[in-house]
């Protein structure tokens, strides 16, 4: 079978050492000519160009990498179509970014469709514990997603490339998922093949762990208290968690085998819910709450325990049996001595109460706990394809509807602002005209001044000239007075003008 979908590992051979031994060949000028470009595009940083160099040269051509080698012989044996979609997932390090956007531009070029590069949280080398941890969780949960979206019969998955460990999270994945795996060793000829193998998990440790996996796989959870699962404990479940030790408390963290568990029957599950839940209740009765003075104050319990009884089809009643107001622990359900059990919590305080369902059998009381948390993921769970389309629909319009009423508050509130910033233009004009006004009778009173200003220079100037002449005329009378005073016999003399001694 020629499979149209491939996952592909990614490793760094394509740089190291590959692309890094053609740059220095290249820097002490011993580089073949028809590899110049390409080591010159690479030392440039240029990886569409790196690409479409590569595309020059033999796909066999161990310099462009394990993956480009492995899809090729591939393509060539016949196990995927030759222009098959191809999903690149590559480690969270720059390396990986820079290869995985070389191998979706060699690809593209190619004419693939679709070609996605897809970035794995915490697969890096720089934290062991992390890459052990996290890292190859999220590298199963990644390569689960794309089979689900695709199916196991489209999808192929190639390994031949990264760390040996994601080489082997990729075949046990693969085996449990029904997806076969390739695998090409660089020293190999021939691609050896890991199909499926006729072996089941254990369906039914799934369902009884599902609060467990659901709750160690949400967003943002890291570890969680050991104790809080102590109850419930199964030792089939040592092998899907990994237990570590802070400050003297034992954690819970899920290992990259509960998450290839917990991505497999995770899909299983919802294709197969009809098959395995309990059938609908013919009839229903409100939730019952012990009478123990706390449920005044978490009216949210009832509420809760209300859905619980109206959205799930299996569920026939539900009744509180304990409550602890300083024990902070997670929503979930789980079994408890052949009874479901439910536990509300909003990380202060802890009730639980039992779940009276239609189950009829071990195993579908098993069922009924995974479907339970199942809905506690994804509220419409229980809906059939055409109630879900119509519940988003109905979310769709309700969202439109207050987005409408927004924008139609805010089309009001901005034309009251409109009719204010109106009549305020309509001041700010008037008060203009006043202010012109002002300044037209400023200006003309100002202009009158000047005027007047001037003429008053004018007359004072006149009047200054006319002080200087009649001093003048002042200064010689004096003289004349003088001269008049002096006897005439003293002026026969010679005497001075003004000598009176005698």
């Amino acid at each position: 079978m020629a499979y149209p979908i491939l996952i592909s590992t990614v490793g760094t051979s394509l740089f190291k050492p590959n692309l890094e031994g053609l740059k220095r060949e290249l820097d002490e000028n011993r580089i073949r000519p028809e590899r110049r470009a390409l080591a010159e595009a690479y030392r440039a940083g240029d990886m569409r160009r790196v690409a479409a160099e590569l595309r020059q040269l033999s796909s066999a051509d161990r310099i462009c990498g394990a993956e480009i080698n492995s899809i090729a012989s591939l393509i060539e044996k016949g196990h995927v179509q030759p222009d098959c979609g191809l999903y690149f997932l590559h480690s969270e390090t720059e390396d990986g970014r820079l290869i995985a956007e070389v191998l979706k531009a060699y690809y593209q070029q190619g004419g693939h469709q679709p070609v996605s590069t897809v970035e794995v949280a915490d697969l890096q080398d720089q934290d062991p514990k992390r890459f052990r941890t996290k890292g190859l969780r999220h590298l199963a949960r990644e390569i689960a997603a794309v089979v689900r979206n695709h199916s196991a019969n489209a999808c192929a998955i190639n390994a031949t490339g990264g760390y040996k460990a994601q080489i082997a999270i990729g075949v046990v994945l693969g085996q449990a998922l029904g997806a076969t795996v390739f695998y090409k060793h660089e020293h190999f000829s021939e691609i050896i093949s890991f199909p499926p193998l006729p072996i089941a998990l254990d369906f039914e440790v799934w369902m009884r762990a599902s609060g467990l996996l659901y709750d160690l796989t949400a967003q943002g959870a890291d570890f969680t208290p050991a104790a809080r699962y102590a109850d419930e404990w199964d030792e089939k479940f040592e092998s899907l968690v990994e237990r570590v030790s802070l400050d003297g408390q034992e954690f819970l963290e899920l290992s990259p085998t509960g998450a290839i568990f917990h991505e497999t029957f995770d899909g299983r599950f919802r294709s197969a819910r009809d098959l395995v839940l309990p059938s609908p209740a013919p009839g229903k009765r409100p939730p019952r709450l012990e009478r123990s003075g706390w449920t005044g104050e978490h009216p949210e319990v009832e509420q809760f325990l209300q859905r619980v009884t109206d959205h799930v089809p299996f569920v026939v009643h539900t009744a509180t049996f304990y409550y602890n107001p300083d024990l902070p622990e997670r929503t979930r359900f789980t079994l408890g001595r052949g009874d479901v059990v439910g536990v509300f919590s909003d990380g202060r305080y802890c009730v639980k109460f039992r779940v009276e369902t239609t189950a009829q059998t071990a195993g579908q009381r098993s069922a009924a706990v995974a479907g339970l948390n199942a809905w506690l993921k994804d509220r419409d769970f229980f809906l059939s394809r055409d109630q879900a389309d119509a519940n988003y629909l109905k979310e769709e319009l309700a969202e439109i509807e207050t987005a409408w009423g927004t924008a139609e508050q805010r089309v009001q509130q901005l034309q009251r602002q409109n009719e204010q910033l109106l009549r305020q233009n309509q001041d700010l004009s008037a008060q203009a005209e006043l202010a012109e006004e002002e300044q037209r009778r400023l200006s003309e009173a100002a202009t009158q001044l000047q005027a007047e200003l001037q003429t008053s220079r004018s007359a004072t100037e006149e009047a200054r000239r006319a002080a200087a002449g009649a001093a003048e005329r002042l200064r010689i009378c004096e003289q004349k007075l003088a001269a008049a005073r002096v006897p005439w016999w003293r002026r026969l003399l010679g005497g001075g003008e003004g000598d009176t001694s005698k």
